[in-house]
């Protein structure tokens, strides 16, 4: 049986799990974000602590196109072997109040075979909820359809099936692509630069930026497998998606807001870095 309302599964852990203190956070993490009307954004899906302003910063990218419906595509951490699994219809809960799903929308895109209609698989996962009251707080009652794809070789593919859905039943969207970027250090059992501040800059200067540079040209296909070589991003599968969608709807370019590390904190607060997670932001426009 279809669940009436996802419940937040790490509100009070990766952000605030009241509503006074998710406002107050809010309040810091979009102060003086810029608003822009782009087709898409990538943003990272850490504690807001870390990445909660570059999420802000990369929502506020598509803020100004005024969407009916943003379609999240997030990472996959939990068990789910679908290529991509939808939540179609209901609400999901956050500290701030109930979020429509988009049904209408939903129903189009489970149609495709690539598309599994598994509300279980957003159970416990992180990837999508982190953005949830940001975007709330940033355009108000917008719809969302939540979709988590898997990084394997079709991704790209469930990408352009939202994206077609979007026009078929003339919804006016945006899409949001979820990941972090390399995990470094013992945390992680990733350190093939040696443990400290040599290996973390190698993982921000290098690893990353292989990434990085995929997204800025375009190449839904190539971010899959760049991970899979390098482990230089969580939700490589929903950022192929979130490039393709973004293509069929008439990007040709990605802006780069901002690029960050979990460390870059750290040592600005004078506290030893060991591990270290990337996290981009940017978004997707059409020609002017």
């Amino acid at each position: 049986m279809m669940p009436s309302e996802r419940q937040p599964a790490v509100a009070g852990r990766f952000y605030p799990g009241t509503s006074p203190a998710c406002e107050h956070a809010l309040d810091e993490l979009v102060q003086g974000v810029e608003t822009r009307a782009a087709i898409a954004a990538i943003v990272p899906h850490a504690g807001w602590v870390y990445s909660g302003r570059t999420a802000a910063r990369g929502i506020a990218g598509v803020t100004g196109a005024r969407p009916e419906t943003v379609v999240i595509f997030g990472a996959v951490h939990v068990l789910d072997m679908n290529d991509a699994s939808i939540f179609s219809q209901g609400t999901w809960a956050t500290p701030l109040g109930s979020v429509e799903i988009d049904a209408e929308l939903g129903r189009r895109v489970a149609q495709s075979d690539l598309v599994a209609d598994d509300p279980g698989a957003h159970r416990s996962e992180h990837s999508i909820e982190v953005e949830v009251p940001i975007i709330q707080r940033l355009m108000g009652s917008v719809a969302i359809l939540p979709v988590t794809v898997r990084p394997g070789p079709r991704a790209a593919e469930v990408g352009v099936v939202c994206a077609q859905a979007a026009m078929a039943v003339g919804r006016r969207v945006v899409f949001v692509g979820s990941t972090d970027l390399t995990h470094y250090g013992p945390a992680f059992g990733f350190e093939p630069h040696g443990q400290g501040e040599k290996g973390i800059r190698w993982a921000k200067q290098v690893n990353d930026r292989r990434f990085i540079k995929l997204i800025q040209a375009l190449d839904a296909d190539g971010v899959v497998p760049e991970a899979a070589a390098n482990y230089n991003a969580c939700g490589a599968g929903a950022v192929a998606a979130t490039i393709a969608a973004a293509c069929a709807a008439g990007a040709e370019t990605y802006t780069e807001l901002e690029h960050i590390t979990s460390a870059d904190r750290d040592l600005a607060e004078g506290v030893p870095a060991l591990n270290s997670v990337g996290y981009e932001a940017g978004i997707f426009e059409q020609p002017s």
